[in-house]
């Protein structure tokens, strides 16, 4: 799972990303882009790991990217096409737009509209996709003149990119254009950015915190957060974090909120493995089905699968133990088909 934080110069989008990462604001050049693969914070993990107190604990991660900004800093554009090949590996993207007061602001970027701001990274995720659709339809144009074993899987790749051209030309996303299934499938390598989910970070100033956030169209989720005092909590022993949250009137941290709603935006569940040698967390996407979570531990899980011994965790918690959870009926055998939910441990019965 990647999330790529996107914003305007002077948006503070560094400054969330610190906030997310925990790692020093200091930690990067600002002309490179920055990776932290981040913990999901879980306490039904936390929960079975000190059940079982395990050898290794392994937690679900999301990798956030921060872009780099201009060199100049003072660009009115987000550059997006500078770094198309970052923004295409993408799961979900998290636009940082400006609801503070900033005197280093230069005067022609002085103005504070998040909205305007949104309306504008959409702008350029528009135009963005808008030329990767239309160089591919012209290779393709170019390919169909001539004879080839391939004419008629191009042909209907070309008829799927026009109707994308036409929309992204009407100012439409193509996540409200694209079927799911076979057209997903063939559009998946192209990574097209208004094809991803969505989340967007109102970076407001101390005045705003715990106001609440403008409502977004077409968004999966929308945060009002400080990002200035959110990076200086992160860097506090965690002891110490609650006292300077309760000051802020800060209930939960922006990282937790935004690891959350990117969980919940890209459709992410999560199973967990337990035993002595490691208890683990498993995250695959909504819907996923028994033998398919099995290939995610290893493959030869799936190819070898008899059945999945399954209990939630509420009636595991509740019963205090698997021989007691087994004893009550609440241990199921389920087949490959099966569909997995969130909070299932799962142990796979397998022959290979």
């Amino acid at each position: 799972m990647r999330v790529v934080i996107v914003g305007f110069p002077y948006s503070g989008k560094s400054a969330l990303f610190t906030a997310i990462s925990g790692l020093p604001p200091d930690h990067h050049k600002a002309s490179e882009e920055s990776l932290a693969s981040v913990k999901v914070p879980e306490p039904r993990l936390q929960w079975l790991a000190d059940l079982y107190k395990p050898r290794k604990y392994t937690e679900a991660t999301i990798d956030f990217v921060d872009l780099p900004g201009h060199a100049e800093g003072d660009s009115e554009h987000a550059g997006l096409e500078k770094h198309l090949p970052t923004l295409r590996q993408a799961d979900a993207l998290l636009l940082v737009v400006r609801a503070f007061q900033n005197p280093a602001v230069p005067p022609h970027l002085g103005r504070i509209d998040p909205l305007a701001d949104v309306k504008s990274l959409r702008e350029e995720m528009l135009l963005a996709d808008l030329m990767i659709c239309a160089n591919r339809i012209d290779k393709l144009d170019k390919s169909l003149k001539k004879p080839s074993k391939t004419h008629d899987q191009e042909k209907h790749e070309l008829a799927v990119l026009e109707r994308c051209r036409a929309a992204l030309e009407s100012e439409k996303p193509l996540r409200d254009v694209i079927q799911p299934g076979e057209e997903e499938r063939l559009l998946r390598s192209f990574g097209f950015l208004t094809q991803k989910s969505i989340l967007v970070a109102i970076n407001s100033g101390e005045d705003a915190i715990g106001g609440d956030p403008p409502a977004i169209e077409s968004v999966a989720g929308v945060f009002n957060i400080c990002a200035a005092v959110e990076s200086d909590i992160i860097q506090l022993p965690a002891e110490d974090r609650p006292a300077f949250m309760a000051d802020y009137h800060i209930s939960a941290l922006a990282r937790d909120r935004v690891i959350r709603a990117s969980l919940n935006a890209l459709g992410m569940i999560a199973f967990y493995t337990v035993g002595e040698d490691e208890v683990r967390a498993w995250p695959v996407p909504r819907g996923c089905i028994a033998v398919d979570a099995a290939g995610k531990i290893h493959t030869d899980l799936a190819r070898g699968f008899i059945r999945a011994e399954v209990v939630g965790y509420d009636e595991f918690r509740a019963a205090g133990s698997m021989r007691e959870a087994k004893a009550q009926g609440k241990l199921r055998q389920e087949p490959k088909g099966y569909v997995v939910q969130d909070g299932d441990i799962i142990n796979i019965k397998f022959s290979v």
